[in-house]
């Protein structure tokens, strides 16, 4: 039986859904494992999108189900004000360990949006202690997504997380997106044209006044607003860039961190060092909700000079280092080490890379892209309007057991770390199913 059938819908407030939409038919998902979920009526769906960009281990793995359940029985709360515990510091090291040499203060939150606003205020912060107050402007991107809390969408990039929430925070510029249908589609990996826009950048600040920027925030792949991939050489640039004009570079790592590109970090995978990075989702597999930020150690030095007793970052929140989220943390890191898998995910990249390929040349795609295990299929204007096109391939994606993620005119996909061959053909093939029945 249906659990639908004596649930009230009526009170739950859905976030980024059109409510009215999802409450005539719900899809209500009552258990997971490894790399699938179980709807309430019975059926087995196939994860092809981590829960959300998150659940990088698979679902429910024992080890980290373990640790969460023996934290819960052992030390459920320990505040972080004045007061800590043990697993805190642990964790902080072991994220120590993966994050570029020198990137090595961590500071803990409770999600991606909470990471973001850490790093913006910080940035503000380290240049007053420096003598630069005046640094307190911000440069995001065209489409990108850094939560949604008010610093986080107003250097964020997409509109409709934008437009309804007035003025929102001054001093805050874009630069453009680097998406060129016209000279990059179906580029595989990183696209050979686009280094160049980098230049925008140069031109923000010294339109704006570089002294009077405080810090760059950027994703290193776009995530949300299409799994956009830099071109050849652009993040070197925005390095140099911001180094130029001593103004600090944020990576917003949320979705990029943990293995999605086959390297603990973007950072890495890229070799581009920034001064601060923000993380989530994969820190814990998404089984306890947490999120830090990375700080050079030159930041976090320069913020403790003062007197011992003073308060050095009026900053933070009540579930700071949460216990359960530590344990959490800490188990699902172990699980990648000795799992193997963010070299896992390299070897499936080119498995993913070919399957994603394989539906050039369907229906209403314009675009393919992909990097690491992450990809987006873009749709085009045809019998159906390209975003009501992506809307109906997802459903019959989910009611032929597989699940995606359509958002506006794309699809993404980003399978866990745990996925094997025949998981990554099986998502393809319904991909192009769905695509194939809808034209």
């Amino acid at each position: 039986m249906s659990a639908q059938q004596n649930l009230n819908l009526e009170n739950y407030w859905l976030p980024f859904t059109p409510n009215k939409k999802f409450k005539a038919n719900p899809r209500l998902l009552v258990s997971a494992k490894g790399m699938h979920y179980k709807t309430d009526d019975g059926r087995e769906i196939l994860d092809g999108i981590s829960g959300l960009w998150c659940c990088n281990a698979g679902h429910c793995h024992p080890k980290i189900v373990s640790a969460v359940q023996h934290q819960v029985g052992e030390l459920d709360y320990a505040t972080a004000f004045n007061m800590s515990h043990p697993k805190a510091f642990e964790l902080a090291e072991k994220i120590a360990d993966l994050t570029p040499d020198g990137l090595d203060r961590i500071f803990f939150g409770n999600s991606g949006s909470e990471a973001v606003e850490t790093a913006l205020k910080v940035a503000l912060a380290y240049h007053a202690s420096k003598g630069d107050g005046q640094k307190t402007k911000f440069i995001g991107r065209e489409k990108g997504y850094h939560g949604v809390n008010f610093g986080g969408v107003s250097v964020g990039g997409l509109t409709p997380n934008r437009k309804s929430f007035g003025p929102l925070l001054p001093g805050i510029d874009h630069m453009p997106h680097t998406w060129s249908p016209e000279d990059m589609a179906f580029s595989k990996g990183q696209p050979e044209w686009g280094l160049h826009l980098a230049e925008d950048l140069e031109k923000i600040l010294v339109l704006q006044d570089p002294s009077t920027v405080a810090a760059v925030i950027i994703e290193p792949v776009t995530g949300s607003g299409g799994v956009i991939v830099p071109p050849v050489g652009y993040l070197e640039r925005i390095r140099e860039i911001c180094t130029k004009h001593d103004v600090l570079l944020i990576f917003d790592e949320v979705i990029t961190a943990f293995g999605r590109l086959g390297d603990s970090f973007a950072a890495n995978r890229f070799n581009v060092r920034p001064d601060i990075i923000t993380m989530a989702k994969g820190l814990t597999s998404a089984v306890i909700p947490m999120s830090a930020v990375a700080f050079d150690t030159t930041i976090y030095d320069q913020l403790m000079k003062g007197p011992e007793a003073m308060i050095e970052l009026f900053h933070g929140y009540t579930y700071s280092g949460h216990p359960v989220a530590c344990a959490a943390g800490i188990a699902t890191l172990d699980v990648y080490q000795e799992e193997g898998l963010f070299d896992k995910a390299k070897e499936l990249e080119p498995i993913f890379e070919e399957a994603l390929h394989s539906l050039k040349g369907l229906n209403q795609v314009i675009d393919i892209r992909n990097i690491g295990l992450m990809g987006a299929v873009q749709f085009g204007p045809g019998k159906l309007p390209a975003t009501e096109f992506a809307a109906n391939v997802f459903q019959h994606c989910y009611d032929n057991d597989v699940l995606v993620r359509y958002s506006g005119e794309f699809l993404v996909l980003s399978p866990s770390l745990i996925a094997s061959k025949e998981h990554i053909h099986q998502i393809s093939d319904a991909l192009r199913n769905a695509i194939e029945a809808n034209s």
